[in-house]
């Protein structure tokens, strides 16, 4: 007698855990550092394994002009499909590149080294995690349908990309852009203990103070870059403080936050500084109108920095990245990854917020419903995401592979 779907989802899948895990471990070997963004080798090393699962991998590159543009070397977009008849396209991406691992680990950042049931790596858990999770679900929905537990109709496609951390455009974006694809749902990396439906926007400024050098024999003939931006510094420190007070009303998301994440400029030691040069992060919610947000930086900025005279100002919006919001179309998705990551857990998993951001908004942005769900952890911290010592509880893996397997098999089941 032929076994129901989900048993034979759940069998192929207990069977396939060490095939997973190499899988995994071996991406998180081949570094994919962003920047520098040189991901070329990393697409090609995923492409292969992927066609080891018997998968056909489109390549698409990257144009290096493109690329560079972008603030990367080189990057090749990689894009799996698979066709169960007629029915709805189901989208499943996952970034390959990640932040450079930075000082303080404790195991090589490259060796996917497994410690107490934990992968360690980085990108372990945002998100070649979801490389592995999307593939060997989409592997486990292929058997469950070949074996005849289940008839199914539709099309799942793996999209997986390479520039999420520098914004996602020569990514997903540019896919979209093309019309190499055009899903009706979409699924992006996630956290496995919640599924979200919102996260926070994100803008990027670049602000340029411009004074005039001088000897610092003499500091009055100049005209001091340096402390136009204290002033600016100053003042920008102060008004974050103000930003407690909008808390968003979507749970998980909390306040508006503020970063000025660099500060470079002087000459030399006895020179008055000429150009100071700041770069600040601004996160966005769902509530809060980016182009709102961004004027009254904008405003905040050339104030303080017009309290030294001479001073020429100016900003460069380097990155402006929207919110994503809950939407009606997505609820039955929603729901069903709901039920399906409850079943598999064994504990309630409810939609949420988080208060980054992701390339998901490049798909809403499209018109196409899309929620984050996948393997990391319960939250950012507990993976030390984008911190030493990167880390992925292998069970939330297995777990969410099957979560994801299950939810598709709903999807595409009724469907038809």
């Amino acid at each position: 007698m032929t076994i129901g779907a989900p048993q034979a989802i759940s069998d192929f899948l207990a069977a396939q855990r060490e095939a997973e895990l190499a899988f995994l471990a071996e991406l998180v070997r081949i570094p994919s550092d962003n920047p520098p963004g040189d991901c070329t080798a990393h697409a090609e090393r995923a492409a292969a394994l992927l066609q080891d699962l018997g998968f056909t991998v489109e390549r698409h590159p990257v144009p290096a002009d493109v690329a560079q543009a972008a603030g990367m070397i080189a990057a090749t977009n990689l894009i799996v499909r698979h066709s169960f008849g007629p029915g709805p396209t189901i989208a499943l991406n996952a970034h390959g590149d990640v932040v450079p691992p930075g000082e303080g680990w404790t195991h090589d950042p490259y060796g996917a080294d497994i410690e107490d049931g934990w992968m360690i790596g980085r990108g372990a858990a945002v998100s070649k995690s979801d490389f592995a999770t999307y593939a060997f679900a989409l592997l486990a929905l292929r058997h469950a349908a070949d074996t005849g537990a289940c008839t199914l109709g539709g099309t799942v496609e793996l999209h997986f990309t390479y520039d999420e951390e520098v914004g996602g455009e020569i990514g997903p974006l540019l896919l979209l852009n093309q019309g190499l694809t055009k899903p009706d749902l979409a699924i992006g990396a996630g956290f496995s203990h919640g599924v979200v439906t919102a996260h926070n926007g994100c803008l990027h400024l670049e602000v340029r103070l411009a004074g005039r050098s001088a000897h610092a024999a003499r500091p009055s003939s100049g005209i001091d870059a340096l402390q136009a931006a204290s002033a600016v510094l100053a003042k920008l420190y102060e008004w974050r403080e103000t930003l407690a007070t909008r808390i968003s009303a979507i749970p998980g998301i909390g306040a508006p936050q503020l970063t000025i994440g660099t500060i470079a400029g002087g000459i030399n030691t006895n020179v008055v500084p000429d150009l100071v040069t700041l770069r600040l992060d601004r996160r966005i919610t769902p509530e809060e109108s980016p182009a709102e947000v961004e004027a009254e930086l904008r405003a905040i900025i050339k104030t303080a920095a017009a309290s030294v005279p001479g001073v020429r100002t100016s900003i460069t919006r380097i990155l402006l990245a929207l919110p994503l919001k809950p939407t009606d179309a997505g609820r039955h998705l929603t729901d069903v990854l709901c039920t399906r990551a409850t079943q598999i857990l064994g504990e309630p998993i409810a939609e949420t917020a988080v208060p980054l951001y992701t390339d998901a908004r490049h798909y809403a942005a499209h018109g196409i419903p899309i929620v984050l769900y996948g393997a990391g952890p319960r939250s950012i911290e507990e993976a030390n995401a984008h911190r030493a010592d990167e880390k992925l509880p292998l069970s939330d893996l297995f777990a969410a592979t099957e979560v994801i397997a299950l939810t598709l098999h709903d999807l595409l089941r009724a469907a038809q």
